[in-house]
């Protein structure tokens, strides 16, 4: 794949360090700022091997054969996290979704290559600051290859299959698999209730 096509994770990763990416935070609420020093190292693994810990208990010089490099690819992604809201164009009469920040969940390296690693929020993106960045990003169209998209272009118009983990509420914006456990079908309909909710919302703006 040529430099003009690549991951939505490279271009955010390239992005951060190149400084064109700045807005990183630890959550979705954009309390505190991540840097690239601070993901570091969760992106990159550096072990060394049984011969190479021989070497340095013996005070030699670790050769660099024994020096294990694992760094986090694009493969590892499992899953993006977004964060948006719904609100009611009075002046236009619709609902409309505004995209706030997203989320790429992966394993940390340390743990790559484990069986059923468990997965964290790697970083969180302020969305309107990379909205040039991914402008320029171009991705694959599966209904025309004639004619790529932008990532821009892809998130905002939702071209995407996603489901409802949380929404905002009273109760410190917990997920729905905090209060339906282990029970993913009901989970699943929960998430539809709460898309029920937002879409009924828009039809009970209007009066007949």
């Amino acid at each position: 794949i040529g430099k003009d096509r690549r991951s939505l994770y490279d271009v955010l990763t390239k992005a951060m360090k190149d400084g064109r990416l700045t807005e990183v935070y630890t959550d979705s609420y954009f309390n505190t700022k991540k840097t690239m020093k601070d993901i570091e190292s969760s992106l990159t693994r550096i072990d060394t091997t049984d011969p190479g810990r021989e070497q340095f208990n013996a005070g030699i010089t670790i050769d660099p054969q024994y020096i294990v490099r694992t760094d986090l690819g694009a493969f590892h992604v499992s899953d993006y996290k977004i964060k948006g809201y719904w609100y009611f164009d009075k002046r236009q009469g619709e609902l409309k979704y505004r995209l706030l920040a997203l989320c790429p969940v992966t394993p940390e390296a340390r743990d790559i290559g484990k069986d059923n690693p468990d997965v964290i929020d790697l970083f969180w993106v302020y969305f309107p600051a990379i909205r040039d960045v991914l402008h320029e990003a171009k991705a694959f169209n599966d209904k025309n290859s004639a004619m790529p998209i932008t990532f821009d272009h892809l998130l905002n118009s939702r071209r995407f299959n996603g489901s409802i983990y949380k929404e905002e509420n009273v109760y410190g914006d917990r997920e729905i698999q905090q209060y339906m456990k282990e029970n993913s079908q009901n989970q699943l309909l929960e998430s539809e209730r709460i898309k029920e909710k937002i879409r009924s919302f828009e039809s009970d703006m209007w009066n007949y």
